[in-house]
């Protein structure tokens, strides 16, 4: 019964988790936006976007972070069968690159603080998709274990790769039409 509480613990640290880096980015490239804008917009657009980037990340995302690796670390534990696993190899492995990525949002939250632009707005939503290519392979590894072979994961990462692809290049071409209205 303890695991399942723990596995329960785990799961709502990674949702919030997740949000976190979806959202944080996302103000990021909001952050990025404003540079167009006059500049008495801009230092206020700029300002609010930082203040909200840099809550998000403390208040919210490293502690639900925390919290996922606290609960996992817990899992394992009280499973350690588990790390004999060939699934739960890959799956941790994803969750270092996930933990890589998160340090890459607080680089560019220091960037932001320091008055700095993170990147550009096509650079940023890019970077955005990430999490999204790793949240569906952590999710698939861990649903489906070892009923996937890396070769699959690796075709499914592909594809979401090349659906990301075309979505980002749909968008930004519609944005570029509605902006010349």
């Amino acid at each position: 019964m303890t695991y399942l509480w723990v596995q329960a613990l785990h799961l709502v640290g990674v949702v919030s988790w997740f949000a976190g880096l979806f959202y944080v980015v996302r103000l990021y490239v909001y952050h990025a936006e404003a540079a167009a804008r006059p500049a008495h917009e801009r230092e206020i657009l700029q300002a609010q976007f930082t203040l909200m980037a840099r809550r998000l990340l403390h208040i919210i995302t490293t502690p639900a972070m925390l919290v996922t690796a606290a609960a996992g670390a817990g899992m394992l534990w009280l499973q350690p069968a588990l790390l004999r696993q060939p699934w739960m190899h890959i799956k941790l492995t994803l969750v270092l690159l996930l933990f890589a990525y998160h340090g890459w949002c607080s680089a560019r939250l220091r960037r932001l603080v320091a008055g700095e632009v993170a990147g550009t707005p096509r650079q940023l939503r890019i970077a955005n998709e990430a999490p999204t290519l790793l949240l569906v392979l952590i999710v698939t590894y861990a649903v489906v274990k070892s009923a996937v072979s890396p070769g699959v994961a690796l075709l499914l990462a592909a594809g979401l790769v090349v659906v990301l692809g075309v979505a980002i290049q749909l968008y930004g071409a519609a944005r570029l039409k509605r902006e010349r209205r």
